[in-house]
């Protein structure tokens, strides 16, 4: 048996009774990272793994592919502030993107590098947020596995430091004031004021006046009641009013108050907007004329975009502009209100059936006006336009087939033109993406995304399917990198839209969280079971992946039904539901999946949580358990406990494995270190699945 040959991992005898349930935790041990015995084990399972690595002989083969289909260049749109551009860049051979500038005569300069900072490449481009006028940008650089990240701002003209560092900015949202003189932000209480271990949010919005010291920072919004409060923050135009909008982690609802600047020092907050009491997400931006602008699903569970008073406080008072399309969830809009323009125009991105659509209304009365025509069946995201007003819009499109490519609306002319596109270092192959539904157990149909080689014979071929369902993040047919090297070496790639996620909508999502999460699981193995009955795929032809709560959703998968794969990479997951608050940002979550303090959410996670539904002597798939040494957000004990576990439990040959990025954090790298987790990953699903990199169309050579 392959067991034998796994590093000895102690099982212990831990078994806890919570709420009547007896609970057994036998890798508790694991928890403690630092510990010289669990040190011990990972580097033992990190020789294990290069071992099993190194007879993956066509992991070249994977990786030259890979580098093939790998896009690089301009993926977003730029922010347009006055008369300047400020864009993120990543060349090919580039570790990190850089930030440059663009000026009125569109001379480019490089005003931040990453990779100038620290050679090594663990320090990224996180955010940046440009002054209204162009002269002055706020950057937040981050250093992969480190909890701090600080702002620094500098002069866009010269690309010299004016102040800062601000620390502890971690995730936070900025907002400049009128002038670039100053601006809001969101920091962390520092760690000598908490207690010792403490991981909760602890954040406060702050004034920061450039020039002076961070300690001088006025605490504007925030306190010791919401431990676990994210705030975002916007200004309005003419700088007199702030809102800001707090959710309790990822809720699938958020608070809205709305601040008079008369003092920037001392806004006086109205809460116009209570989340608890709506249960909606409600977005606000502010009009030239002062009202607000709100994106909301509250009595629209796709989305519907009203207007309102700052000072409003009745949702029944809002004036819906552009109603509500139930077959259309609301993606994101954006304003064009310069004065040159005859009117104000709203144009909204939507998305049916997977599909990307642009309409433009009249601002005023929200009166649709016209269709803009896209290159293609894909996917629209990033609407952009110049501040402080623009005739122009940009925004990214891209397709199975077409990497980013960045388009520019002009309201002036009507016209829509490319503008700028990102590009892959060979040719991409013929892929042909379509989607279809198919049947869930209790007879919900969901969607598939399917990409599949331009022939699409129909025979059953070697598939790697993905899902997230989770915090109502949609699934798209975008262009991926690892998809179009599964596709180019002659398989499908497949996107399930599971309950959970937000493909249909506010209702979708809430259909698979919380006590139905167990039903995003169940999606996933119909789709899965749905594959094999239409003859696309076998059992053994079949690899699943997922990402951090995907994770979850794969290795929830795949302990209820491992008949249905052979391989199962799992990156950066949720593994034990039951102690997930404690690692990383868990204790954020609980609005998505419940709690086990309470005794009747224990049982929601007990139902699906992969840690827990191990079966001893169970005939488990391949599995690679992919995470960062160090990892701030789900914390790198999920895959520790859970190889362990499978180890222990498998009766297969198949490998249970688990792969450790140092100097990373969970879902970011480097490029070349990205591109290696990708080669490996396809390595690992294409050797369990029967599928070459010498299989490709489209007359793509090594």
């Amino acid at each position: 048996m392959a067991q034998l040959f796994y590093p000895p991992a102690r099982r212990g005898d831990m078994v806890e009774n919570l709420f009547g349930f007896l609970v057994s935790d036998p890798y508790r041990w694991l928890e403690e990272s630092g510990d010289a015995c669990v040190r011990a084990w990972a580097e033992a399972q990190d020789r294990l793994y290069r071992a099993h690595r190194a007879g993956w002989r066509e992991r070249h083969g994977w990786g030259s592919l890979v580098e093939q289909v790998a896009s690089f260049g301009v993926s977003e749109p730029p922010m347009a502030r006055g008369s300047v551009l400020f864009l993120a860049e990543q060349l090919r051979g580039d570790e990190q993107r850089r930030l440059l500038v663009v000026d009125a005569g569109g001379n480019r300069r490089v005003l931040v590098d990453p990779v100038e900072i620290d050679p090594s490449g663990r320090t990224g481009l996180y955010a940046w947020w440009p002054s209204r006028e162009g002269g002055r940008v706020a950057v937040q650089l981050e250093v992969a596995e480190q909890p701090g990240s600080d702002v620094l701002v500098l002069d866009a003209r010269t690309g010299e430091t004016v102040d800062g560092p601000l620390p502890r900015a971690r995730n936070t949202s900025l907002a400049w004031l009128p002038g670039g003189d100053a601006f809001y932000y969101v920091s962390r209480v520092p760690d000598e004021e908490l207690d010792p271990g403490d991981t909760r949010l602890h954040r406060r919005v702050r004034l920061h006046r450039v020039g002076t010291p961070w300690q001088a920072d006025t605490v504007v919004f925030g306190g010791d009641d919401a431990p676990d409060h994210y705030y975002g923050l916007t200004i309005s135009p003419d700088g007199r009013r702030l809102a800001i909008t707090a959710t309790v982690g990822p809720a699938s609802h958020n608070d809205v108050h709305v601040a008079d600047l008369a003092d920037p020092e001392t806004p006086r907050f109205t809460k116009i907007v209570d989340g608890g009491a709506l249960r909606a997400h409600v977005l606000p931006r502010f009009l030239a004329d002062g009202d607000l602008l709100l994106v909301t699903d509250h009595q629209a569970p796709c989305g519907r975009i009203c207007t309102a008073h700052p000072d409003e406080t009745d949702p029944a008072a809002w004036r819906t502009l552009v109603p509500e399309d139930p077959q259309a969830p609301l993606d994101e809009c954006v304003v064009l209100d310069d004065p040159a323009l005859p009117r104000p125009l709203l144009l909204v991105a939507r998305t049916r059936h997977g599909t990307s659509a642009l309409t433009l209304h009249d601002l005023a009365g929200g009166r649709p006006l016209a269709e803009l025509p896209l290159p293609g069946a894909g996917v629209v995201s990033s609407l952009r336009t110049n501040l402080p007003s623009g005739t122009h819009a940009r925004f990214s499109y891209c397709d199975a087939t077409t990497p980013p490519t960045i388009y520019r609306y002009d309201a002036t002319s009507g016209n829509t033109e490319q503008e700028a596109r990102a590009t892959t270092s060979g040719h991409t192959p013929e892929i042909r993406s379509h989607s279809v539904r198919c049947p869930t157990r209790d007879g919900t149909e969901i969607t598939l995304f399917l990409f599949t080689p331009a022939d699409d014979r129909q025979e059953p071929r070697p598939t790697l399917m993905y899902g997230y369902g989770s915090f109502g993040m949609p699934m798209r047919p975008w262009f991926l990198p690892l998809a179009a090297a599964w596709v180019g070496a002659g398989g499908t790639y497949a996107l399930a839209c599971v309950r959970g996620g937000g493909e249909e909508g506010q209702d979708w999502h809430d259909a698979g969280r919380g006590p139905h999460k167990h039903r995003a699981v169940g999606d996933f193995n119909d789709a899965a079971a749905w594959l094999v009955d239409t003859g696309r795929t076998t059992p053994g032809q079949l690899a699943i992946f997922g990402q951090s709560a995907g994770g979850l959703l794969v290795t929830a998968a795949a302990t209820q039904r491992p008949d249905l794969y052979a391989a199962v990479i799992a990156e950066g997951p949720l593994c034990d539901m039951v102690r997930y608050e404690k690692f990383g940002l868990g204790c954020t979550w609980t609005d998505e999946f419940g709690t086990a303090s309470h005794p009747e959410q224990l049982p929601w996670l007990l139902k699906y949580s992969p840690y827990h539904n191990i079966v001893p002597g169970a005939d488990y798939p391949a599995f690679l358990l992919a995470g960062a040494v160090t990892d701030l957000q789900t914390g790198e004990a999920h895959v520790t406990k859970m190889c362990a576990a499978l180890q222990h439990a498998t009766g297969s040959d198949r490998p249970v494995l688990m792969r450790r990025e140092p100097d990373s954090a969970h879902a970011a790298f480097s490029a070349s270190r990205e591109h290696a987790l990708t080669a490996d990953i396809l390595a690992f699903a294409g050797k369990h699945t029967g599928l070459s990199p010498a299989k490709r169309n489209g007359g793509q050579g090594r």
